[in-house]
C-alpha cells in the first residue's frame, strides 16, 4: 500500500499503528528513509511512546560498531536507509536471520526521494531484500509514505515490483501559506558576453533570514549545496552583529532617520539591505539612540532589557547539514523545535519529514528541482496548524526564472511523474551480482528483477562476474559485489579522494563524474571543509588534495560529439520532426570556470588535458528541414547560434517536466548533424544506459519546448545572460549564443507547416 496526502496529514500515525501493533505480536518493522535525519526524528518519536515491548533503533553509518551487533540480535524496529541495506544488511543477511524471520511490515517513508538513477538502484534493492525475506519464510506487507508523489499506485509498483493499493484522500487541518516569488536584482557586474549578473540567491537568502529571525520569525532556509549552507548561515549571523553592535549604548548617535513601519520584510528586492557585489555591506543604516530604547534599523523599537540580548542574536542562527557529527545534528534539531535556534540553513537534509513543527516561514534559494520538492519545503512551515509564509528566491537560472514570470507553471498544477528505470542493465546488473553473492540466482528469481534479467545475465557470465551452473548464477569473486554499485553516484571504478599531506581518505566520487568535479584545480567540499584538487590520477583512481579557503568556486567545461545508434519513436513536430532513441556520447573535460563564490563573477578559465569519455544513454532530438530555416538565415540569424541557445535554455527548463536537475541531462546541437543531415538539437540523459529524463521530455515535448520559448521571450536581458541562454558547463564558452534567433526558431518549430526536407550547413556546440 502506498500514502500519498499531503504534509503534516498523519501518514506516520498511519504506519506507526500497524508497526507498534506488529511488535507486541512479536513481529519485526524494518524502516527505510531516505535520509539520517528523518531515521533519527522517527526514532525519537518512538521512543517518546514509552511502550517496552518495541525496541527500536538506528542502523546506519552514525551507528557506533559496539551498538550493531546488539541492534542485529534484540531490536525488533531497526530505522535504516537503502545505503545501509545495501552494503550492510543484505549481503550479511545471515546475522538477520531472526530479524527476517520474523518480519512483517516494511515501511517505505518520503517514497518520492527515489527517482531518477538513485531511484533505479532502490528498486533493486527492494527486489533484493524481497529475495531475503523469501529465503527466511516471511512475506512482509510493502507500506510506502509520500506527501508529493503523482501517480502513487503505478510508481510504487515500479518501485517495489509489487502490486499496490493507494489513499490519496486528505482530510487534514491546514493552515494557510503565503508563497512569494522572489526574483534578486541584475548588479553592475558582467558576466560572459558582457551579460548582466543578477544577486545572488544564497545573498538574498541571508538577508531575509536575518531579517525574520530579527522579527522573531522561526524560519528554515533551504539551499541547494553545503557551501552554501554554510554561506548563508554565516552571512545572516554577520548581518544580525552588525545590528547587535548598532544597538549597543556605546554605539554613537547617529542622525539617520528610521520609520516604525520600515520593515525590512515589506522591502521589494531591488533594494536589498546588502547592495555591496561581495555581499559586504551594513544590514540597514545606522540607528539613532534615544534614552532607554532604540529603534533598529529594521524598525522595531527595543527596550533597555532587549538590548541586554543583543549579542546572543547572532547565535540564534546556524546551519544543518550532511556532514555533522550525528549527535551535532540532533542537538541544533532539538533548538529549533524548542526555539533557542530561530533561524537554519540547511541542504535538503530536513526537507523530508523531520517533526520540526512550529516553523513560520520557509526560504528556498533556487528552485530545488521539481515541484515536489518545491511543495516539501513549504510545506516544512506551519506544519502545526498555523499560517506560513514561503518564498521561493531565484537564481540566475532558465527554470528559476520562468517560474517568478510565469507562477501558472508552478500553482495548481499536479508533481511530477516520478522517473525511475529498473531495468537500465547498468543498474540491473551490478544489482545481480550482488544478488547472486547472498544467494545464489535460479529460474525462479528472474521474473522478481524485471524481464530483461536473462539478457543481463548472460552479459554478467561473459564478463565473467557470474558463473552459470545447473542449479543457477553464482558469485565466484573475492572482492564484495556490492561494490560494483555505487547507488547515489553513476556507477563506475570509485575515485578515492585522499589529502596529500595526511594521506587521510576523505571520500569517494564516480568515476563518471570524476572528470568533472575533481578533476586539478577543482574545489572540493567535505563535511564542511574546503579543499584544492592538486592532482587527479585516473590510473591509480585517486585525486589527491589539500586543505584550502579560496573565495571561488569552479565549474567543468566540456566538449562533445554525439552519434545516433538507434531510433526508438519519431513523430511530426511543427515542420520539423522528434525523435527518442538511443546515442553514444563522447565528451572530454577541457577546462574549468572560476566563479566568485557571492558574486557569481568569472575570475578565468582553466585549460585541463583529460581523456575522452563514452557514454551511451538514451536521447531526445528535433530536426528542421533547409525549408524551414532558410527563411530564418535570410533575415540574418545566426542559425549555430540559434540552435545552441535553444538548447541551453530547453536543457534549463526540462526538469519542470521530468524529475532530474540539469545536471542530470546534456545537450548537443548543430547546424548539420552527420546522422541527420540537418540542423539538429540533442538532449540526452547523462547516465549510462539512460534515466528516463529524455523519454519525459518526448512525451512532453510540445509543453516543454513552449515553456523553453517563452522562458527566453520573458528574460529582461538583451542578448541572452545566465536566466536564460547561457549555461555554467557550456563546452564552447556560451559561443555563438543568439537569444533573438532561439526565440524565431522555436517559433518556427512549435508551429505546424507543410514538411520539405533538405539539408543546411555549418556549426556546432555542446553542452
Amino acid at each position: 500500500m502506498i500514502i500519498s496526502t499531503g504534509t503534516a496529514s498523519g501518514k506516520s500515525l498511519a504506519y506507526l499503528t500497524p508497526a507498534v501493533a506488529s511488535c507486541l505480536d512479536g513481529g519485526t518493522i524494518l524502516y527505510l528513509t531516505p535520509t539520517k535525519a528523518l531515521a533519527a526524528d522517527q526514532l525519537r518519536a518512538l521512543r517518546e511512546l514509552r511502550i517496552t515491548q518495541v525496541r527500536a533503533a538506528c542502523f546506519d553509518g552514525d551507528t557506533p560498531f559496539e551498538e550493531r551487533t546488539w541492534v542485529r540480535q534484540h531490536a525488533n524496529y531497526v530505522l535504516t536507509n537503502p545505503d545501509m541495506l545495501h552494503r550492510g544488511i543484505l549481503p550479511r543477511h545471515a546475522q538477520w536471520s531472526s530479524f527476517f524471520r520474523r518480519l512483517r511490515l516494511i515501511v517505505v517513508d518520503e517514497c518520492h526521494g527515489y527517482r531518477g538513477v538513485f531511484g533505479s538502484h532502490v528498486a533493486q534493492i527492494l527486489r533484493r531484500l524481497r529475495r531475503v525475506c523469501a529465503r527466511y519464510g516471511s512475506q512482509p506487507t510493502f507500506l510506502l509514505a509520500s506527501a508529493t508523489a503523482s501517480e502513487p499506485g503505478a510508481f510504487a509498483k515500479r518501485l517495489t515490483g509489487l502490486e499496490m493499493d493507494e489513499v490519496t484522500v486528505d482530510a487534514s487541518p491546514k493552515g494557510s501559506t503565503t508563497i512569494a516569488l522572489w526574483e534578486p536584482p541584475l548588479t553592475e557586474l558582467r558576466g560572459e558576453g558582457g551579460a548582466p549578473v543578477r544577486r545572488t540567491a544564497t545573498a538574498e537568502a541571508a538577508d531575509l533570514l536575518a531579517d525574520l529571525v530579527l522579527a522573531d520569525v522561526r524560519t528554515l532556509a533551504f539551499v541547494r549545496s553545503r557551501r552554501g549552507a554554510e554561506t548563508v548561515a554565516l552571512s545572516a549571523r554577520a548581518k544580525l552583529s552588525d545590528v547587535a553592535f548598532s544597538l549597543t549604548p556605546h554605539r554613537t548617535p547617529s542622525t539617520a532617520k528610521t520609520s516604525p513601519t520600515d520593515s525590512s520584510l515589506d522591502r521589494p528586492a531591488s533594494a536589498s539591505p546588502s547592495e555591496a557585489p561581495e555581499d559586504q555591506g551594513s544590514t540597514g543604516p545606522d540607528t539613532a539612540m534615544q534614552g532607554a530604547s532604540a529603534v533598529s534599523p529594521f524598525g522595531w523599537n527595543l527596550a533597555d532589557g532587549e538590548r541586554a540580548d543583543l549579542a546572543e542574536l547572532p547565535d540564534k542562527i546556524a546551519a544543518y547539514r550532511a556532514g555533522y557529527l550525528a549527535e551535532d545534528r540532533r542537538l541544533l534539531e532539538k533548538a529549533l523545535r524548542a526555539g533557542t535556534i530561530m533561524g537554519l540553513a540547511t541542504t535538503n537534509a530536513l526537507e523530508l519529514g523531520v517533526d520540526v513543527s512550529g516553523l513560520d516561514a520557509v526560504l528556498i534559494a533556487g528552485w530545488p528541482g521539481t515541484r515536489a520538492s518545491f511543495w516539501q519545503q513549504a510545506g516544512r512551515a506551519g506544519r502545526d496548524g498555523r499560517n506560513a509564509l514561503a518564498v521561493l528566491i531565484a537564481r540566475d537560472d532558465p527554470l528559476d526564472t520562468y517560474l517568478v514570470h510565469h507562477p501558472q507553471a508552478l500553482f495548481g498544477q499536479p508533481v511530477e511523474a516520478i522517473v525511475l528505470d529498473p531495468d537500465n542493465p547498468y543498474v540491473l546488473g551490478p544489482h545481480l551480482c550482488a544478488a547472486a553473492a547472498e544467494i545464489p540466482l535460479t529460474e525462479n528469481d528472474l521474473p522478481t528483477f524485471g524481464s530483461t534479467t536473462a539478457d543481463v545475465l548472460d552479459d554478467l557470465v561473459n564478463q565473467n562476474l557470474l558463473r552459470k551452473r545447473q542449479a543457477g548464477w553464482f558469485w565466484t569473486r573475492r572482492e564484495r559485489a556490492t561494490d560494483l554499485a555505487d547507488i547515489r553516484g553513476g556507477g563506475g571504478a570509485p575515485i578515492q579522494v585522499v589529502e596529500s599531506s595526511t594521506g587521510r581518505l576523505l571520500g569517494s566520487v564516480d568515476e563518471p563524474s570524476a572528470h568533472s568535479t575533481v578533476h586539478t584545480g577543482a574545489v572540493y567540499l567535505h563535511q564542511g571543509e574546503t579543499f584544492l584538487v592538486e592532482l587527479l590520477d585516473l590510473d591509480a583512481g585517486v585525486a589527491l588534495v589539500s586543505s584550502g579557503n579560496p573565495d571561488y568556486t569552479t565549474f567543468a567545461r566540456d566538449i562533445t560529439d554525439i552519434s545516433i545508434l538507434s531510433t526508438e519513436r519519431s513523430h511530426p513536430l511543427g515542420p520539423g520532426t522528434l525523435h527518442f532513441g538511443e546515442v553514444e556520447v563522447t565528451r572530454q573535460v577541457v577546462s574549468y570556470l572560476k566563479r566568485r563564490l557571492h558574486s557569481g563573477e568569472m575570475l578565468g578559465d582553466e585549460p585541463l588535458e583529460l581523456p575522452p569519455r563514452t557514454l551511451r544513454t538514451r536521447a531526445v532530438w528535433w530536426t528542421l528541414p533547409a525549408s524551414a530555416v532558410a527563411p530564418l538565415a535570410e533575415a540574418g540569424i545566426d542559425l549555430g547560434g540559434a540552435a545552441h541557445a535553444a538548447e541551453h535554455a530547453s536543457i534549463g527548463l526540462l526538469p519542470l517536466f521530468a524529475t532530474c536537475d540539469r545536471w542530470d541531462i546534456g545537450g548537443v546541437s548543430t547546424e548539420l548533424h552527420a546522422d541527420t543531415g540537418l540542423l539538429t538539437v540533442f538532449v540526452y540523459d547523462g547516465h549510462e544506459g539512460g534515466a528516463g529524463f529524455a523519454e519525459r521530455g518526448y512525451a512532453r515535448a510540445t509543453d516543454w519546448l513552449t515553456a523553453t520559448r517563452e522562458a527566453i521571450m520573458s528574460c529582461e536581458c538583451e542578448r541572452g545572460c545566465p536566466s536564460c541562454i547561457q549555461s555554467p558547463k557550456c563546452g564552447n564558452g556560451n559561443e555563438p549564443l543568439d537569444k533573438r534567433g532561439a526565440i524565431r526558431l522555436l517559433n518556427t518549430l512549435l508551429t505546424p507547416e507543410q514538411r520539405m526536407p533538405s539539408p543546411p550547413d555549418m556549426a556546432a556546440g555542446g553542452c
